[in-house]
């Protein structure tokens, strides 16, 4: 089947974060969201289909995970990510950030230090911060526009902390880690008795040439000494249906963290939290590559403009996901001046490259999940304003 990633799809009136929440976010209505990591493409019909064919039986009663919930996980890692996982190592989650506090509260108490490496998905830093840990920040490095880690740096600051809550793929900067990498830093939390928790919710979303690595199995150091967090939300546009899971290979790790679960049942899914994955994974192959092969003409359609019509505006080139981070340095701007260029003079919606962290100061990151049309208008819109 050909799927149409070219349709306008109005999202206007359905309670749509990345659509209706601009006015209250910017105090205005005339911009264009190109913020929120959520798709405007339509969510797959295999998965619409199974959630209407639910609805069929007139009895919203309570629910638990069908069979296919675990079967299409197991087959997906397998196929996928040459991942083998067992029934047993899956747990549930009501979404990645929940599942981080529910593991910041499993594994660590009040003050206990917890590292994140920026400029990174703010959430990392902000549920450490509200529930009392204290946030150890290792910053990443940008060379030849890509972020690299600073092992030596990484050495000194891992120390003493409980968790490293690792972004793998990497958002903003959609920077595919390499197994050396993951080994490395296995090796080191180990040494430190830090324990990972590795989100890998933007997995699926790997470019063609690039290969996601799974950090649980780099190396039989990470494998016993990791949480994975996964979901298909990302993936297959279905975020508001949060639904996500854990893998723990380590038996003691894993026992820990679902008695946690279990102890407030926050293990327990809706009605369509499991319905929705097993048909995401058991039907999504072919729409997933198409998605991903118009994504990736979406960044090098990007690319190519900003060359042309804006070149003091480069992009960190994503090797996983649709979000650019767009590296506005050369425009000499301060970041109060950056965030009116692209809102007052572009009417363009982005997300602040400093809600990452202090090191995304100059970037802005761009949501190319989109008809194209919509991209170049956006662009269009930004080269009127420079």
């Amino acid at each position: 089947m050909k799927y149409n990633f070219d349709e306008i799809i109005d999202r206007r009136g359905t309670e749509s974060v990345k659509w209706d929440a601009v006015n209250e976010r910017w105090g205005r209505s005339d911009l264009l969201p190109m913020w929120v990591a959520d798709m405007d493409f339509r969510t797959p019909p295999f998965v619409l289909n199974a959630l209407k064919k639910r609805l069929e039986h007139e009895v919203l009663g309570y629910t638990f995970a069908c069979d296919a919930w675990y079967t299409s996980i197991i087959e997906w890692l397998k196929q996928r990510h040459d991942w083998n996982v067992s029934r047993e190592m899956l747990t549930f989650m009501p979404g990645i950030v929940r599942g981080l506090a529910f593991a910041i509260q499993c594994f660590t108490e009040k003050g206990d230090k917890v590292m994140v490496m920026p400029p990174v998905y703010h959430p990392f830093f902000l549920v450490t911060e509200k529930n009392k840990r204290k946030v150890v920040y290792s910053p990443l490095m940008l060379r030849d526009s890509q972020f690299y880690i600073d092992f030596e740096r990484f050495r000194r600051d891992v120390q003493g902390c409980k968790l490293l809550i690792l972004s793998n793929p990497h958002n903003p900067g959609g920077r595919v880690w390499t197994s050396e990498e993951l080994k490395q830093i296995a090796e080191i939390c180990k040494e430190n008795g830090t324990l990972v928790i590795s989100d890998e919710i933007h997995a699926d979303l790997t470019l063609p040439s690039h290969r996601h690595n799974t950090f649980a199995c780099v190396s039989e150091t990470a494998r016993m000494n990791s949480l994975v967090f996964m979901s298909p939300s990302k993936a297959f546009n279905m975020p508001g249906l949060a639904s996500s899971y854990c893998i723990v290979e380590n038996p003691e790790i894993r026992c820990q963290f679902q008695e946690y679960m279990e102890a407030s049942e926050f293990n327990e899914g809706h009605l369509f939290a499991y319905l929705s994955v097993a048909a995401a994974y058991s039907n999504g192959t072919e729409w997933l590559d198409q998605a991903l092969s118009y994504i990736q003409d979406n960044i090098d359609f990007t690319d190519r403009y900003l060359r042309e019509h804006m070149p003091a505006i480069s992009m960190i080139r994503p090797q996983a996901s649709y979000l650019i981070f767009l590296d506005c340095r050369k425009l000499g701007l301060n970041q109060e001046e950056l965030v009116s260029l692209f809102v007052e003079g572009a009417h363009l919606a982005l997300n602040d490259g400093t809600i990452f962290g202090k090191e995304g100061e100059g970037f802005m990151r761009l949501n190319v999940a989109c008809p194209r049309s919509v991209l170049e208008k956006a662009l269009k819109q930004l080269e009127q304003a420079l």
